[in-house]
């Protein structure tokens, strides 16, 4: 029996690093791939991005401190501290030499840098439980970064393959939502710049929020409790998933497509609508509104949280949702359809709450198909759903209170004398408790 665990332990470990191999090698062919399509298309591949994150001008100041951040949680709090300041101190030496010379004031080689150093470290140096931990959070962290160079690289990639968008089929539809977006572009326009400044900051700083909820999700894997489900995965599958109907329903938002009119009056209503030229650059990434389904991921992850971080996961759930469709990036029927991929992706990836008979395949089979529907009608019954608003939006808001009733049943609960619901991820998830 003995000899028995010990095979059934080395055949894991064996299969583990096939695995992590595999993927790995997956991860540079793609890359690899992406760079050569954005050779020949002429704009900047991924793995130019990641380069000049190094040296020369960071794409995004944000991300890589973000993964920094998510890295950081596997180490002990020496090498935090350490880590931390050489990045900062970097990135102050980088940034002053960029203005100097005339470039632009941003961050983000620092941490970039220090995330390499970390993992050369790690692999080089250290040994047994430490090590692990250490890669694994660090392989979190840049796969971060890599989905989002993937993303950008996708969003170049989209009007090459769909030069024409389905925008005047997104509009008809979206009159079973009441227009959304032309009532909160009025509303976000009156409330002033502080508003709109306000929104902006929390749409341009949805991985900041993202990292506050993955960083107390893994608080606790220095101790060896690693939760089954946490956000970062969640976030890397929507990637995946999301830019994919892209190009199945190309769309470029309301701003873009109707921005002579947007938003102090709808365009003249045409009941025929038809897939229109659009130009070569604007990126047709509005359908489904993938914003709206990372941040509805932040909002369902931190309702294991204490008190603050369930706030801060409201707050960015309403502060985007007011972004994307106040700024004119989406319509009603986008948020729709990203809140129900979120939702569907979560099932997929979730344990239901222990002793209940309900099945997440049974979620995840309506969620797709939801999502399907939802499409087609989008594209083959827009003119019906113009013509009757309140049927197919009281429909539409229906099968999304069924859908979510359904979710919030099978993964969370109440437990305890003082009726705290909890969301589980199953197994030894640190936010399956009452904190």
């Amino acid at each position: 029996m003995f000899i028995g665990d010990v095979r059934r332990v080395q055949w894991r470990v064996r299969s583990t690093r096939t695995g992590v191999t595999s993927a790995a090698a997956s991860v540079v062919l793609l890359l690899v791939a992406l760079e050569i399509t954005a050779g020949i298309a002429g704009f900047q591949g991924p793995l130019h991005s990641l380069f000049s994150d190094y040296v020369a001008t960071p794409k995004s100041a944000t991300v890589s401190w973000v993964a920094l951040g998510v890295a950081i949680v596997g180490l002990t709090n020496r090498w935090r501290v350490l880590a931390v300041s050489v990045a900062a101190a970097l990135d102050v030496g980088f940034a002053a030499e960029r203005v100097l010379r005339g470039g632009v004031l941003t961050v983000g080689n620092g941490p970039m840098i220090v995330l390499t150093g970390l993992a050369v470290v790690a692999w080089r140096l250290w040994a047994g439980a430490e090590r692990a931990t250490a890669l694994r959070t660090i392989a979190f962290g840049f796969l971060l970064i890599i989905a989002t160079k993937v993303g950008d690289t996708w969003l170049h990639i989209t009007p090459a393959v769909r030069p024409t968008v389905l925008d005047e089929y997104a509009l008809l539809a979206d009159h079973a939502l009441a227009q959304a977006s032309w009532v909160m572009g009025r509303l976000v326009e009156a409330g002033g710049p502080v508003l709109s400044a306000l929104l902006h900051w929390v749409y341009i700083e949805l991985p900041v929020a993202a990292m506050v909820v993955a960083i107390y999700q893994l608080r606790n894997v220095r101790t060896g409790i690693w939760p089954r489900h946490f956000l970062i995965r969640t976030f890397l599958v929507l990637g995946v998933i999301g830019p994919a109907i892209y190009v199945l329903f190309p769309v470029v938002g309301p701003v873009y497509a109707f921005g002579d009119y947007w938003p102090h009056a709808l365009p003249p209503v045409d009941l025929t609508p038809a897939a229109v030229a659009f130009d070569d650059s604007t990126p047709r990434n509005c359908m489904p509104s993938m914003h709206t389904a990372w941040a509805l991921a932040v909002f369902i992850h931190s309702r294991g949280g204490p008190f603050w971080l369930r706030w801060a996961g409201t707050f960015w759930l309403v502060g985007t949702i007011a972004a994307t469709l106040g700024f004119g990036y989406h319509y009603g029927v986008d948020l729709v359809a990203g809140a129900v991929l979120c939702l569907t992706v979560e099932s997929a990836l979730r344990e239901p709450v222990p002793g209940r008979v309900r099945s997440p395949l049974a979620l995840v089979a309506f969620g797709s198909v939801f999502l399907v529907v939802l499409l087609l009608c989008y594209r083959y019954l827009a003119e019906a759903m113009a013509h009757h608003p309140l049927f197919f939006g009281s429909l539409i808001v229906a099968a999304m209170v069924v859908f979510s009733t359904a979710f919030y049943a099978t993964f969370f609960g109440r437990t305890g004398e003082r009726g705290r619901f909890v969301a589980t991820g199953g197994g030894s998830d640190p936010l399956a408790s009452t904190t």
